[in-house]
């Protein structure tokens, strides 16, 4: 009998579907013969001014020691990260990006006999896991496109070890007050772990000024609650994959047991722990993502579309039943966006904030191809 590697996979993993990124500018060239230096994307949610000089500086300097192992523990970083939020270094566990630490959470507390919660349009990450550890996986109906956390609150079963709550949400861009999870947390049960997922904190608001230290000012009274977060977005460090979590000590030293030696490499901590530094780098970043969204959201209003008002540093705008071909459309006009028929958002596209130039360039990519439809 001819050897099947599916014979082998758990069931959880075969009923999974690779995770799709969004497309290369290389890869798009490659396909379409188009020049790479004339392709905008805004596909992935990535910071569009460049990374922190302070960060390129701190991965210069790491480069002679490239033949070294990294700091398993970051104690830099951490120092760094626990000051500015006001936690213990004991509470931080890094990652390989924010997507390594919900999968250490997934594997550090649930079992093939657990169930997880989490919303409709949520990010794709979170069943991910959760099959792959071969959890069932309970999805709830959205509420206007975000979390409806009475109804996930009233989800939870004698089974169910984690729920995940993304705030803001990608791919929809939409958030939750604090005083909400609050409320939420009192209604889980102290033996349910609640992920809060703040990959785009820093865009909500002013981020860590606006809300008082955003999930991480309940720590205190949940210590069922694990806060995650990232350097890809608004710190501008989406190649050099580094994220973390902030929880109880207790909570930390689970995630540490099923945490790989050395996942976070020396550039990756040189770097965050630099650009945690640059203040004005930040508010830079914030600013742009300001205006951005007001130009996005005011031409998609003038061409007639509606959009998901949005937390985030994306706006998923809905193009109608043609988005698959719109997005072709776009492929070919050499500007790439992103779209979200596998969350089952099959009437949008979801468009990152670039700089306005190219935020003009996708504005008028989209009305010539709406204009020839």
């Amino acid at each position: 009998m001819a050897f099947d590697p599916n014979d082998l996979a758990p069931a959880g993993v075969k009923a999974l579907h690779p995770y799709q990124p969004g497309k290369p500018i290389d890869e798009l060239a490659r396909e379409l013969g188009l020049d790479p230096g004339d392709i905008v994307k805004l596909a992935s949610n990535e910071n569009p001014l460049g990374p922190s000089p302070k960060a390129l500086a701190a991965i210069r300097a790491e480069l002679d020691e490239l033949c070294r192992y990294p700091d398993g523990n970051g104690h830099d970083l951490k120092q760094a990260l626990a000051a500015r939020l006001q936690v213990e270094p004991a509470q931080i566990t890094l990652g390989n990006g924010s997507n390594d630490v919900l999968e250490l959470v997934v594997r550090g507390f649930v079992g093939a006999d657990s169930e997880v919660i989490y919303s409709q349009y949520a990010f794709a990450v979170y069943p991910i896991a959760t099959l792959a550890a071969g959890a069932k996986g309970v999805e709830v109906p959205a509420a206007n496109w975000g979390h409806d956390l009475e109804a996930m609150a009233a989800a939870v079963t004698r089974r169910t070890r984690i729920i995940f709550i993304a705030n803001p949400n990608n791919p929809t861009g939409t958030s939750v007050e604090l005083k909400d999870i609050e409320r939420f947390m009192t209604q889980v049960p102290d033996n349910v772990l609640v992920v809060l997922d703040e990959a785009y904190i820093e865009y909500l608001g002013n981020g860590f000024e606006s809300l008082p230290g955003g999930g991480l000012s309940l720590l205190g009274q949940f210590p069922n609650l694990i806060v995650t977060r990232t350097f890809s977005k608004a710190w501008g460090l989406a190649a050099l994959r580094i994220g973390y979590a902030v929880s109880t000590p207790a909570v930390a030293d689970i995630l540490n047991r099923v945490r790989q030696p050395f996942n976070v490499d020396s550039p990756a901590l040189a770097a965050a722990t630099a650009v945690l530094d640059d203040e004005d780098y930040l508010v830079r970043s914030q600013v742009l993502n300001r205006q951005g969204l007001s130009q996005l959201e005011e031409s998609i209003t003038a061409l007639g579309l509606s959009f998901i008002p949005s937390s985030g540093n994306f706006l998923a705008v809905e193009v109608g039943p043609e988005a698959g071909a719109i997005y072709s459309q776009l492929l070919a006009k050499g500007v790439i966006v992103r779209p979200v028929g596998a969350y089952g958002m099959t009437h949008h596209l979801r468009v990152s904030v670039g700089l306005a130039r190219e935020n003009e360039r996708f504005l008028t990519a989209l009305s010539e191809v709406l204009n020839a439809q």
